[in-house]
Formats: C-alpha cells, structure tokens, sequence
C-alpha cells in the first residue's frame, strides 16, 4: 500500500500537481463519498459499541461482587473449622 502511496506522489509531481491536491486526491476529495464512509464509520463504531457492553454484561454475570466466580466458591468452605 506505502508503494502506491508513493507511485501516486512521484506521479502528482511529474504532473506539477502542488502537495495539497496530491492529498485532496487521496483523502477522499469526492464528497459523495465520504458521506457514505462517514457514516458507515459511525455504524461500524455503534455496532462494535453494542457488542462490547453486551460481552461485558454476559461476563459480569457469573461473579461475585468481590469479583470472584461462582464456581471457586465451594461448600466445604462454609463448614467450621475446627
């Protein structure tokens, strides 16, 4: 990718483009579409969002408030000790 970036720059300057067109160019100088990428990146970051507190609330659930699993708590540790 780094080797077309740079075939891109020598060939803007061979045409005597100025270092700002060159990047208008590359960064999406089209404003049709970076609507479109716009908004799929606030889509893609709401989606990724949703998933990430839903992981935590399915992992929240199987501990104690100390933050200990259900399963490491044992009934042998509720007997007296002698």
């Amino acid at each position: 990718m780094l080797e077309k970036f740079f075939q891109l720059n020598k060939i803007g300057k061979e045409l005597g483009l100025s270092k700002k067109e060159i990047n208008k160019v590359l960064i999406f100088g089209n404003r049709k579409h970076t609507l479109l990428y716009k908004s799929l990146l606030i889509i893609s970051f709401i989606f990724f969002g949703i998933i990430i507190i839903i992981l935590g609330l399915e992992a929240s659930r199987n501990t104690y408030a100390a933050g200990t699993f259900y399963s490491t708590v044992k009934i042998k540790d509720f007997n007296k000790k002698k």
